[in-house]
């Protein structure tokens, strides 16, 4: 039961940190990190540029994994580039939030982060 309740916890939290990244009226470095972050985790992506002005999201999705190995420089890893279209950032976001436990441990260390950070720029 508490497992389940940690997890709820960890997907609201994160749509709540998403509702306030997309909220604000400039756009910091951090939150475009995060929305970074949470589309790189979500499709398995390198080299994740937005475009906030023109709605649109580039970047290169690994295509095999099976080639990745973290011990040598990756030259050849296959990938595809993409470039998606977005209506709502917000909207985008959410639907990129997975539920799996690999992700649900990625997030609570975003949180874990990104509650760091806006604590840092309050109290400065």
């Amino acid at each position: 039961m508490e497992k389940t309740n940690l997890k709820g916890r960890i997907l609201m939290e994160l749509e709540s940190l998403i509702s306030r990244s997309c909220a604000k009226s400039k756009m910091t470095k951090n939150f475009q990190n995060l929305h970074k972050a949470i589309v790189k985790n979500h499709y398995n992506a390198t080299d994740v540029s937005i475009d906030y002005h023109r709605k649109r999201i580039a970047m290169d999705i690994v295509m095999n994994e099976k080639d990745y190995d973290p011990k040598k420089i990756n030259l050849r890893l296959p990938t595809l580039y993409t470039n998606l279209f977005f209506n709502n950032l917000c909207e985008f976001l959410k639907s990129c939030i997975d539920k799996d436990n690999r992700s649900l441990a990625f997030y609570a260390w975003l949180l874990n982060s990104y509650t760091k950070k806006e604590e840092e720029l309050t109290l400065a």
